[in-house]
This record gives structure tokens, sequence and C-alpha cells, in this order.
């Protein structure tokens, strides 16, 4: 008999197993008693001595005659030692099936009294809010709000949602409740009806209504909390800072300067997360996405600079009239290598002035000083060609200046093989075939990307796009500054195109990437028997397959490309250039197919076609129109499936003249073996001469309507 692996001697160390009293007894009533094996004797013999044993056990010939007996014997009793075991391990695994059912009966009994104590707790709040008794209200509101928390997973339970509904209900209405009673104090004075301490009372309740939204909605763990997201966070403040200036902030004494507290608060709040969150994802960051935080961050800092001006060290929450450009992000920030210093600069400068005041007075710097440590990303590079090239230029505008190019582009060929293709996931070979080796990968099935090893991948894009656009200002600014004799031999467009492969290349590795999750629902439209269809229903299963793989990934994908849209673009163009033709090639695969079949097929076909000429604003809140020329290239791959399987639905049998023609208006530029696919997809059985009839039939017909279209 074969070994165990988990019982073999090498394997590992004995070990000794000690069973409770009443499973030993049980073992040893099951084999008739104890064995003379272990008996005192018998471990006391090393190595055990199976002559003795023999001899002891069968002393005279005349007992040779129970050797069967003793044989049956031995038999029955190891028998009863596998039952034993047997038993034990269904001991065992009821025992844990009752651990498992004390653990979720608890957490039912749990969720219950949870339960019982929501609707009482709930039912307490109205009475007491009703008497205005906030300092007993605290503690059940606190209490209510964690509860709530441990049925967030409960989502799927009517009574909770109705429950939760109007926990929520009763929080808004203590909350406008409490608004109301802080404007009676303030407005009505010693004649208002509310008390200092109710009022003291009531603010700590306030606190519990509302505990740290932007905290929650801005969490590390939330998608929004990163920076191609940083925009949300300056309008959420914008929204909410509006609302309070036109409801309680409109009786509260200006002197208080609420308003700039609030902001000053949200900023600290945002560089502390921000950065956590650089720090956290410094693998992600590249210089667009850089870029573009600045950006709106310099302009949001600029707007709250305006906002709440300092004059001689007095703070005012009354708004400025705007300057001309103010607000323009393109006057903010410029998308070019030099802002990063300029902005580090000014931003410093700003924060000096505003800080003048008073500790903690200033509000403009306060969230951009987190990028700080991340400005030499890439751009270092390139600021020290620019000083290579302000100090050649002063020595000599020859060919020094050319040599000085030369250096220039080994080593932006060594940043792009060196940087960016290392950056990229298993980029261990050189530059290209490393992408190829990973599109060989995808292709066999054994490799897909993690979702880190995307966002790697895109910022190469990013980056590489980036020193595609500065490569460029640098030839610009080298045949300004060389001799204009020598201004032709500038040429650093093979470093451009290195950068442009790189792009197209990521590009590809992303098209790869999404096809091979959608590889296995075209594998199964195919096995799908379309003979034996007699009903058409709704989209099948493979169709929702593919549309989940592209809503789990496009949007990924957007939100990397937010700062590079012209290359998100780019990828949606390719991945429908390489998908849709492989959707067709298995749509020639789904043979013989029944009418009926065909028939759904076609509405498959239709659903999908949806889907992707969505697929550019998939799982987007903001539905923009796609791209026109990424619609065109849809309809036109789309439009041929549709067509194939109209033809397939076309009859045969009366005129085969009238099918060719109608084939070839309708699938003009199919090529004879198309022709034959779509035959095999019809089941249509043709003799030799029947088929040879038809190739001729279809050449003729297409070389007319070839030529008539000349």
């Amino acid at each position: 008999m074969e070994s165990n692996g988990l019982l073999d001697d090498k394997d590992g160390p004995d070990v000794q197993v000690t069973f409770p009293e009443s499973v030993a007894s049980r073992i040893e009533e099951l084999m008739g008693g104890t064995e003379q094996f272990d008996s005192e004797e018998a471990r006391k013999q090393t190595p055990f001595d199976a002559v003795s044993y023999i001899n002891r056990v069968f002393p005279t010939e005349q007992s040779l005659a129970g050797v069967e007996s003793a044989a049956a014997r031995c038999a029955l009793r190891l028998a009863g030692a596998g039952r034993s075991e047997s038993m034990v391990r269904e001991i065992t695994a009821e025992i844990k099936q009752l651990d498992r059912a004390k653990t979720n009966l608890t957490a039912a009994i749990t969720a219950l009294n949870h339960y019982h104590m929501l609707c009482g707790a709930a039912a307490a709040l109205r009475g007491l809010a009703a008497q205005r008794q906030y300092g007993a209200l605290l503690p059940p509101l606190q209490a209510v709000m964690q509860v709530l928390q441990h049925f967030e997973r409960y989502r799927d339970i009517r009574s909770l949602n109705a429950l939760r509904d109007d926990v929520t209900a009763l929080r808004h209405s203590l909350g406008a409740q409490i608004m109301n009673d802080f404007k009676e104090a303030f407005t009505a004075g010693k004649s208002s009806t509310v008390s200092a301490r109710t009022l003291a009372e009531a603010c700590p309740v306030v606190d519990a209504l509302e505990p740290k939204e932007y905290e929650h909605l801005f969490s590390a763990e939330q998608e929004m909390a990163w920076l191609p997201h940083v925009e949300r966070r300056y309008a959420w403040l914008k929204r909410h800072l509006l609302a309070f200036e036109e409801g309680v902030g409109s009786v509260l004494p200006r002197a208080w300067h609420l308003s700039r507290r609030i902001a000053t608060h949200f900023c600290q709040i945002t560089r502390r997360q921000l950065s956590e969150q650089l720090t956290a994802r410094r693998g992600e960051l590249d210089v667009k996405l850089l870029l573009y935080a600045i950006q709106k961050t310099g302009a949001f800092e600029q707007l709250l600079h305006q906002r709440f001006q300092i004059d001689s060290g007095t703070h005012t929450d009354q708004p400025s009239e705007p300057t001309e450009g103010s607000t323009d992000s393109k006057n903010v920030f410029d998308a070019n290598e030099k802002d990063f210093h300029c902005w580090h600069r000014a931003a410093r400068r700003r924060r000096r002035r505003l800080g003048r005041g008073g500790g903690g007075r200033a509000v403009g710097g306060l969230i951009g000083g987190c990028f700080e440590p991340y400005l030499s990303l890439c751009a270092d590079l390139f600021l020290f060609y620019k000083k290579c090239l302000v100090q050649c230029a002063a020595l000599s505008t020859g060919e020094p200046m050319l040599e000085l190019a030369g250096v220039f582009q080994k080593y932006l060929r060594e940043y792009a093989s060196g940087v960016l293709q290392a950056a990229a996931p298993r980029a261990a070979a050189p530059l290209g075939l490393a992408l190829v080796h990973n599109l060989q990968l995808h292709a066999s099935g054994t490799t897909r990307y993690t979702k880190q090893e995307i966002s790697k991948i895109t910022s190469v894009i990013t980056t590489a796009e980036y020193c595609l656009e500065t490569t460029v200002h640098l030839e610009q600014k080298l045949k300004e500054k060389v001799a204009p004799a020598l201004a032709a031999r500038v040429d650093l467009a093979p470093e451009q195109d290195l950068f442009h492969q790189i792009i197209g290349d990521c590009i590809q590795l992303l098209v790869q990437d999404l096809e091979s999750w959608c590889e296995p629902a075209l594998v199964a439209m195919a096995k799908v028997s379309w003979l034996h269809f007699d009903t058409v229903g709704d989209q099948s299963s493979y169709v929702t397959q593919i549309i989940m793989h592209l809503k789990n990934t496009v949007p990924i994908l957007r939100d990397n490309l937010s700062s590079s849209r012209k290359y998100f673009t780019q990828f949606c163009i390719r991945f429908a250039n390489s998908f849709i033709p492989k959707f067709i090639q298995n749509i020639y695969k789904c043979k013989p197919i029944s009418t009926v079949g065909s028939e759904q097929l076609l509405l498959d076909t239709h659903m999908l076609k949806t889907a992707l000429l969505e697929l550019p604003s998939l799982g987007s809140e903001v539905k923009r129109p796609a791209p026109a020329t990424y619609t065109k290239v849809v309809i036109k791959l789309m439009t041929k499936a549709e067509m194939i399987l109209k033809l397939v639905m076309a009859p045969l049998d009366g005129s085969a003249e009238a099918f060719v023609a109608q084939f070839v208006q309708l699938l003009g530029d199919c090529s004879l073996a198309e022709f034959h696919k779509v035959l095999d997809m019809k089941g249509a059985k043709l003799s030799k001469a029947q088929l040879g009839s038809l190739d001729a039939l279809f050449k003729q017909t297409a070389k007319n309507n070839s030529e008539a279209n000349k």
C-alpha cells in the first residue's frame, strides 16, 4: 500500500496521540482487550522479536491448527482500530460543527440584542429630544451610532433598513432642533426660553450627530482619498462652508471668524491625510498626477487666501473682490518642470507672509506643503539639463553645444530603460523584450496583473508622457541656443520615439490584460449548444461576465490616466480593435446554430455592442459622449458581427444568387474563407459541386461589387 505523506516517518517527527479515557476504553473494547504487543514485556523488547512472539503464541504443533482463526482475529482487531480512528474523526468533526453553531448562535443573539436596544433607544431619543434633555440624550445617541455601524453588514434586511432610516430622520430633526435653539438664544437675548445650560449640553450632541464626516469620506481605504480625486475634497469644503454661512453662520458674531477656523481645520486634516496617502502609495505617484494635485491645490489655496485675507494682522471673513484670473488654474500652475520650484517658492513666501499675524492664522499653503518632499520626482533630470544648457550657452554655442545635446540624449535613453522600464511589473529583460515577454505570458493565460501592477503601468505611461513633452521642449531650447548653422543637427526625435514606444507598449499590456480576463467568457460562448435553442431570453451569462470584467477594470484605468486622457482613449480604441475581431472569430465557432440560436446570439451581440459604446465612461458618475474615433471603431466592427448573424438566419434554399448577393452587400470586405465559415454555421450540407458553384458565384459577385464601387 502507498504511504500517506501525513503518516510517513521521514516527513516529520512522531506524534504521541492521547485519547480521553472513554475513547480509549471504547478502542480496547473493539479490539477485544490489550494485545500482547502492548504488554509491558513487549514494550521492553527492542527491537521486536517476531520469532519469539510466534513461538509464544503457538508453542506446540497442535496449536498451529488455530493459525487461521488467529489471523482472522488479528484482521478483526486491525479493522476495529480503523473504525475507532474513523469514530474519533467523526466525534471531532461534530465538535467543530457545534463550535461553529455556538459562534453563529452567539452572533445572532448579539445582533438580536442590538436590534432590540436600537428599537428602544430610538423611541427614548425622541422623548428626550422633545424635552430638550440633551445631557441625558448624548449617551444613548452615541450607543445608537455604534450599533448602526455594527449593522452595516446587514443591508439586505428590510426591518433594519427601515429602522436605520428612522434613526437617520431622527438625527436630522434633532440637528434642526438644536440649530433653532441656537438661533433663538442668539436672537431673542434675555427673553429666550433656551438656557445657557441647554446650549452647552447641545454642543456635544451636535458633535455626535456628524462624527467626522469628511475624514470618513476621504479615509485611506476610500479611492476618493487618492490624488486623482483631490478636487472633490475642496468641493466638499466649499459646499459645506456655503451651507454653514447661509445658515447658522449668519447669526454668529463675525469676530469669532468661524468660517476661517473651519477652513483652517479642514486644511490641517487634508494635509495630514494627503501626507499619509503620499507615503503609502509613493510607488503609484508620477509626474502628471503630482502636477494635477499641485495645480488643484494651488488654485484652492489661492481661493482661500482671497476669501480670508489678512490685513495688518487682522483676519476677515468677508469675501474680497477677485482679481482677474485669480481662480484660473492655468495662471496658478502651468504644466512644465519649472513650475515645481516656482510653486514651491511661492507657497513658502505665502506661508511666511500669512504667518506673521500669529500662530495658526494662515490658511494659504497649509495643504500644499505635503507635496514638497516629492517635488524632485523626475523633474530633477530636466532641471539639471536646464542648468547645463544655460552654463554651456554662456561659454559656447558651437560644437560643444552639439556634444552636450549628445550627452542629453544618452541619459534620456538610460532614464527610459533604467527607470521607466524597470518600474513596469516583471520588466527584467531589456527594453521591449520584457514587454513582449509579458504579452506572451498573458497570451498563455498564466498571469494577470494585480491592481497595484496596473497602477505601476499607468504611472509609467504618465511619466513617459511628461518626459516626451519635456524632451520636445528641450529640443526647441537646444535649437534656440545653438548656433543657427548647427540647429539642423540637433535631433532628439529618437528619444521622443523611445518614450512613444514605452507608452504604446504599456497600453498594449493593459489591453492584453483585459482581454485575458474576458477570454474564458469567449471560450464559454463557443461551447454553448446553439443548435438546441428554442426560445430567446435575456443576455447570456458569458456577456454578463464580459461586462463585469469591463466594469471592474476600466474605471481604475480611467482614474489612473485622468491626467492623460488621450492615452486612455487610445487604450479604448486598441481594446476594441483587438477584442471585437476575437469575438467575431468565436462567433464563427458557434456551429451549427439554429435560427433561434442565431437570434439569441444576435441579442447578445447587441448588448455587448451597447456596453462597448459606453466603455470610456463605464462606472463614471459623469456621463460624457465617447470619443468619435472610438465610437466609429466599435460601430464598424460590431456591425460586422451583427451582419454575420443576420446572414446565418437568411435562407439558402430558395436562391443561391440572392443569398450570395446579400452576403456581398452586407459583408463586402469578407474573404472566401469567411464565406465558408458562414455556410458552416448554417449547417448547410452541400456537395463538392454545389460548393464549387457557390464559390464561383461568390467570386464573380464580389468582383462586380468591387468594380461598381470604384
